[in-house]
């Protein structure tokens, strides 16, 4: 029983520990872009508990970050944004029922998939430290007290212990949360069906660069780190099976009001480094985003969380990920190609950044074969 309570508490902890990612971008889709709270809130929680059900490990559920991007940066309408939705949601239905995305996936040199997992850790490491920013004593703290549970205290649940100690400091210092709206009223409202110049924009501007992200990031690293996580245990947590899943939820949620949503790698290192083992952690922050929704005063509660909090978290996550033992056991030979993908990565996109690490792939194979050619000769 002890061990069964200690299992669920590391789950608890796990749960919480991509809440770097979630939050800020969204809830910020909330705050700034308008959208009504409880169709995003509760689309996020109908997928969490349905991943956890489904693929009974830690698999995350983000916010789609070129869509959320793009959406807390310019203005979209409703329309264009339920418009990507389903559209990216039809095509990766498609990828992974017919198995293309699978091929696809062989495709692709770990070398490649070594250095694309640099370059995103490295992004959201990035992202991390323009949270903290906000209130860098509060980021401080968190990461200081995160640290130090995870080392000294393995068995304790660091991210619950980190966020309340940001809610302590942060109250202390009069950190800046999210802004979000104060009527949590607004249930589920249908938009009104796109029309053609919505399309037009959504594809244009949202669907190939959110694409792009998710095929590389949320669909086949995803199902590559948990394979290096859990072993055998991740033989559901495949390429083709998580575009169906992504594909599913968006064509089902994104018309009631939900943001486009994927998995992702970076939030398969945060459940895990936090304590996730099981698809438990999933159920458990599911249940919590629908109480979030549905109860009187549950925004209030995520907006008092600091956002220099949540980059500490966040920022974790991000060595987690960038740092993966498949980095460190990786052959001398294939450190140029590592090195081109996270760069190309960081500073265009993960699409770039795959192009120019299979390109890169390709001549150091044909260096690599040029010198056994010419040691036997």
């Amino acid at each position: 029983m002890p061990s069964v309570q200690n299992n669920l508490v590391r789950d608890a902890s796990g749960a919480l520990g991509d809440l770097g990612t979630l939050i800020p971008l969204g809830l910020g889709a909330i705050g700034l872009a308008g959208l009504a709270p409880v169709p995003v809130l509760a689309g996020f929680a109908v997928f969490y508990i349905a991943t956890g059900l489904y693929y009974r490990l830690p698999v995350p559920v983000q916010p789609m970050k070129a869509v959320a991007a793009l959406l807390l940066t310019t203005e979209v309408s409703s329309n264009s944004l339920v418009a990507s939705g389903v559209l990216i949601g039809a095509i990766l239905l498609v990828l992974g029922s017919t198995g293309w995305i699978n091929k696809a996936a062989r495709l692709i040199p770990r070398s490649v998939l070594s250095g694309l997992q640099l370059g995103l850790g490295l992004m959201l490491a990035t992202m991390s430290f323009g949270l903290m920013a906000t209130s860098l004593p509060v980021g401080i703290v968190t990461l200081a007290m995160l640290g130090m549970t995870l080392k000294l205290l393995p068995h304790w649940p660091a991210a619950l212990i980190g966020l309340v100690g940001a809610v302590a400091v942060g109250t202390l210092l009069g950190a800046p949360g999210l802004m979000l709206p104060v009527a949590e009223s607004v249930v589920f409202s249908l938009p009104e069906l796109p029309g053609v110049d919505d399309v037009q924009k959504a594809v244009s501007s949202l669907v190939l660069p959110q694409l792009a992200l998710t095929l590389t990031n949320a669909v086949v690293l995803t199902a590559l780190v948990v394979g290096d996580y859990f072993g055998e245990q991740s033989h559901r947590v495949t390429p083709a099976r998580l575009s169906v899943s992504t594909g599913l939820a968006n064509l089902l949620m994104v018309p009631l009001g939900a943001l486009p949503m994927c998995h992702g790698a970076g939030g398969v290192a945060a459940h895990y480094r936090f304590g996730a083992r099981t698809g438990m952690a999933p159920v458990l922050l599911g249940t919590g985003l629908l109480l979030v929704a549905f109860l009187p005063g549950g925004l209030a509660m995520i907006a008092a969380i600091p956002m220099a909090g949540l980059g500490a978290l966040l920022f974790v996550a991000a060595v987690e990920l960038a740092f993966s033992k498949r980095l460190w056991t990786a052959k001398p030979s294939c450190w140029p190609v590592i090195a081109i993908t996270a760069l190309v990565t960081l500073w265009i996109d993960p699409f770039f950044g795959v192009l120019a690490g299979v390109a890169s792939e390709t001549v150091r194979a044909a260096w690599m074969r040029g010198r056994k050619l010419a040691v036997k000769q």
